[in-house]
């Protein structure tokens, strides 16, 4: 039996008939860029996220990257963020000219440790990006103070983490931004890129859909330089349909999530840790094997997909060497470690028993 890490299709097939309603009313209409579909879906994530506004764009990272343009963030400029995450969140930062400072992360939640980001701030300091990483928030409170206290911008990467919680209040909706992707393998994924950005400032608000179309707000007429960084009417209309399933479907990664730490009691790996005040929405369960290439070559021979994320620190990527970071140790210990096993909410019981039957058959 093959395992994979994900099935999209078969999300697909739970919903077959309403996606392909949606499809074929977008190519019957006629309007496929910027219509109906799009401002609809950007007030349904509004006010699903508690905020007054939101901005769709092309791809989660064209969300960081224009929260940093929008906010005027560039050359000479620092923003400090983590190592431990998508190559995206630091190339932004790099992309508008600004330098990422990174801080190492919590060993629990994996998330930027808010006790080491005041020792990184300087006066260049203009911004600092934590990311929710594998679904579970950091720890904003903190963050939001120091935020504060330096008049830094936060931009909260939550491309991971739609429907996550801090303390009651959803991803996205605390720091000044909020960005989220659509890339097919997230919890609400398209079929295609795409991505959000969600805020209460209006005046930003305006700037970032000027921003997406080259910078312009009457055709023709530029007032700025801008990107070309739309959502399409299609991915709009999809992804309206799985919004109204997005609650339902983390409920069943946190059940399947809990099914997996009850039968991983035995085994000798440390599984997921949830902060009390946080809501986990298990975009990946991740796990950490005190020999995982083994765990994650074994399983494979035996039709369990795995998947390793991130194999290199972003400190230690090629393009940020020269920074001269010495070491981030928690995150040098983490990522040799770390293997997530198949999440998805159709994953039945019996799937997730057979695979921890094979982890359990291992001997580390």
């Amino acid at each position: 039996m093959k395992i994979p890490l994900i099935d999209l299709k078969a999300q697909y097939l739970s919903i077959k008939e309403e996606i392909d309603a949606a499809v074929l009313s977008v190519l019957e209409s006629g309007q496929y860029i910027l219509g109906p579909n799009v401002q609809a879906f950007e007030e349904e994530m509004a006010a699903y996220c508690n905020r007054k506004f939101a901005v769709s764009v092309a791809s989660g990272a064209d969300a960081l990257l224009l929260s940093l343009v929008a906010y005027g963030i560039g050359p000479g400029d620092e923003v400090i963020t983590t190592p431990f995450t998508f190559f995206a969140t630091a190339e932004v930062i790099s992309l508008v000219g600004a330098r990422p400072v990174f801080v190492d992360i919590d060993e629990r939640t994996y998330n930027i440790n808010p006790a080491l980001i005041e020792g990184a701030v300087t006066e260049k300091t203009k911004a600092i990006i934590p990311v929710h990483i594998f679904g579970q928030m950091a720890d904003m409170d903190p963050i939001m103070e120091l935020a504060r206290k330096y008049n830094l911008i936060v931009v909260e990467d939550a491309c991971q983490a739609i429907g996550a919680e801090y303390k009651g209040k959803k991803a996205g909706s605390i720091g000044h931004t909020g960005c989220f992707s659509f890339f097919p393998t997230k919890n609400l994924g398209g079929y295609g890129d795409g991505g959000m950005i969600v805020l209460d400032d209006e005046e930003i608000a305006k700037k970032l859909r000027m921003l997406r179309v080259h910078g312009s707000k009457t055709k023709y007429y530029h007032s700025m330089l801008g990107y070309n960084s739309r959502l399409d009417e299609i991915q709009a209309a999809c992804l309206r349909v799985k919004l109204k399933y997005i609650d339902q479907w983390n409920d069943q990664r946190r059940e399947i999530a809990a099914l997996y730490n009850s039968l991983h009691s035995e085994a000798d790996c440390i599984t997921p840790y949830v902060a009390p005040i946080n809501k986990h929405t298990f975009h990946l369960y991740y796990v950490q094997f005190p020999d995982r290439d083994r765990v994650s070559d074994k399983l494979s021979a035996q039709g369990v997909t795995s998947g390793i994320y991130y194999s290199v620190p972003l400190h230690r990527q090629n393009v940020y060497t020269s920074m001269g970071y010495t070491s981030l140790p928690v995150s040098e210990r983490v990522v040799p470690k770390g293997l997530a096993l198949p999440m998805y909410p159709e994953l039945t019981g019996e799937i997730v028993q057979i695979i921890v039957e094979r982890v359990r058959e291992l001997e580390y």
